[in-house]
């Protein structure tokens, strides 16, 4: 029976077919690797997946942690399902041998960890957010740190989490006030320590007794000499915070003063602690003084810049999480609905017919083909960016590392954004499919757009990640991003020219080349504004404008190799299957691509109506 899950055939499509992820084994870091034991890491993550945590998803859900003053109590199969992973050494797959990893590429990593997210989001969450937590310190703390905190983290003795957020601050990071004193006392191996006081909210995974110790990186300001906090980005700084402190031995010792001081209800990920943490409030006195003892990681005020390292992994993190649950809730829609007979053709109304499969309406189809643009081509998406950290990390040559970097800065606002804004459509829509059952609890895919909403919020909103791919992407470098992306945007079309195919791949090649031209123009008429408030007004539009075009690309390079792979008569469910990815393809060029003309032409005539309106006029 197919799993719903995921699809294992387009992933190995998108790996094996589209990406190539067998050439990076001819790379030194990956040459230990081949198909077969990039195969084997794929099916050992299906089969915990859905043997661990598919099973408790929904009780996840019902039975979401409580905290009765003391201590968060969690269903016991969240430890089992966790265990059961770290046990598998899938928290370090894409570590050195040197940290017990399986040195995988990070396409590979990610197709891993998919099916985790896809089978149950909130017990995944603890892994990913250790899993970048470790990544973070690995690139900025000292070797003593590394030893006593990112080695536990990678064995899952450890979980971690990353402290940003304060309750009068949001996303406003340079207002955050958590304040990081120096220690007169030296830390362990006489590193310098500092004592934290503050606030942070909304902190996934910031308690629970899953593991022996919680490491949170926690943002804060220290002080000056007149024991003023530097205003601004510029006076952060990153810590290390755990939640025990760790002995000579390396194990957890004294509890250090973070506390829990309630639990977040959300409406979804529910499964998951989401925490308002108090640091330093005097509840606990580590080493015989109140205080959250923390240590620097990197150079003061360098902690926006240290802990980007972990937001922008992430942002592709978050992006996989939305295109999964689009892919799992699709795979669940297209099951009930060619289960559920209901209804007959309208030109069939003979009530004593059998009724039909509802995948037999037109307008059920149009919505599975909806779903599965949109998923299909949000896995896509987040998989290709995934290949980009390995071309930035492991080409050979210098030049092809420096384009993969700049193709990979401007994708990142749209891989996390675009999938968290239509694949929660895709949801929206697997629960059309399912009719009035689909608002039930009894049935899964109300609970997949619950879960899914919140990827809109999660690292960054779609306001500030449009800011950031217009005010700084598209324009950065002299454009050499916006460049880097057009560069590989026009071989596609070139590419999809030369073929000799029996379907029309040169239209949607001439239709995409006739929008990206249009949104270099446009771009340019905003910046000539002359007004950043003008040119910045629209820009979660703007994101979303060329987001869609994107994906239009993505889906005109995967139709390129169904084409290709048709022309090789392949097998019956091969032929069906890559019929699929090109109906999917026309579907998005005749259904999605033209909704981005009319965001082109507001966007070109300035418009201002948003910005000019007033607070007293709502």
């Amino acid at each position: 029976m197919q799993s719903k899950i995921l699809s294992r055939r387009d992933l190995d499509f998108l790996l094996y077919e589209w990406l190539d992820v067998e050439a990076l084994t001819a790379r030194p870091r990956f040459s230990d690797h081949s198909r077969e034991t990039f195969n084997a890491a794929i099916d050992t993550a299906e089969q915990i997946a859905t043997d661990l945590f598919a099973p408790h998803n929904k009780k996840n859900d019902q039975h979401e942690p409580h905290f009765d003053g003391q201590t968060v109590t969690i269903i016991p199969e969240v430890k089992t399902a966790l265990d059961a992973f770290s046990a598998a050494g899938l928290m370090a797959a894409g570590q050195d041998y040197e940290f017990d990893g399986m040195q995988l590429p990070c396409v590979l990593e990610k197709a891993v960890t998919a099916y985790f997210t896809a089978a149950n989001v909130a017990t995944s969450a603890y892994i990913f957010l250790t899993i970048g937590n470790a990544n973070t310190l690995l690139k900025t703390a000292t070797p003593q740190q590394i030893a006593r905190f990112v080695r536990p983290l990678y064995a899952g003795k450890f979980f971690g989490t990353m402290c940003l957020s304060e309750p009068q601050a949001g996303s406003s990071l340079s207002d955050i006030s958590t304040r990081a004193e120096p220690d007169p006392v030296d830390g362990p191996d006489g590193e310098r320590q500092y004592r934290l006081s503050g606030n942070k909210m909304w902190i996934s995974a910031g308690e629970h007794e899953l593991a022996g110790n919680i490491v949170h990186l926690v943002l804060a300001k220290i002080p000056g000499p007149d024991g003023r906090l530097i205003p601004g980005v510029k006076g952060i700084s990153l810590f290390i915070v755990p939640k025990f402190l760790v002995g000579d031995d390396g194990e957890p010792g004294e509890r250090n003063d973070v506390v829990l001081a309630g639990l977040n209800h959300k409406m979804g990920n529910r499964g998951t602690t989401n925490c308002l943490l108090n640091f330093g409030e005097g509840r606990y006195k580590p080493l015989g003084k109140a205080g959250a003892v923390g240590y620097l990681v990197g150079q003061p005020h360098q902690g926006l810049a240290n802990m980007f390292h972990m937001m922008n992994e992430a942002r592709i993190g978050v992006g996989l999480g939305a295109a999964v649950l689009g892919v799992t809730g699709y795979l669940h829609a297209l099951d009930y609905a060619r289960s559920r007979p209901q209804g007959r053709h309208p030109a069939e109304k003979d009530p004593v017919k059998p009724q039909l499969p509802i995948i037999e309406h037109t307008d059920v189809r149009r919505m599975l083909l909806a779903q599965k643009a949109y998923a299909e081509g949000a896995m896509a998406l987040v998989l290709y960016s995934a290949r980009l950290v390995d071309e930035q990390r492991t080409a050979p040559d210098a030049d092809a590392r420096a384009h993969a970097g700049r193709l990979l800065d401007f994708l990142t606002p749209i891989t996390k954004s675009w999938p968290s804004q239509w694949c929660v459509e895709a949801n929206s829509l697997a629960i059309q499919v399912h009719g009035g059952y689909g608002y039930t609890r009894e049935y899964n895919v109300e609970q997949f757009y619950r879960d899914n909403r919140l990827n809109a919020i999660h690292e960054g909103t779609h306001g500030i990640h449009g800011l950031d791919l217009l005010g700084r992407k598209a324009s950065i470098q002299e454009g050499a991003l916006f460049k880097a992306i057009g560069g590989e945007i026009a071989a596609t079309i070139a590419r999809a020219r030369a073929a000799d195919v029996s379907v029309d791949l040169h239209a949607n090649a001439d239709l995409l080349e006739e929008q990206w031209q249009r949104i270099a123009g446009v771009t340019k008429t905003l910046y000539a504004a002359g007004d950043m408030n003008k040119t910045l007004a629209n820009a979660s539009l703007y994101l979303e404008a060329v987001g869609h075009t994107v994906v239009a690309w993505i889906w005109l390079e995967q139709a390129l190799v169904a084409t290709r792979a048709l022309s090789a008569s392949p097998s019956a469910d091969d032929s069906n299957f890559y019929h699929g990815k090109l109906q999917a393809s026309r579907y998005f060029f005749h259904w999605e691509l033209p909704k981005v003309q009319q965001q082109l032409d507001l966007l070109a005539s300035i418009d201002t109506t948003t910005l000019d309106m007033q607070d007293a006029w709502f």
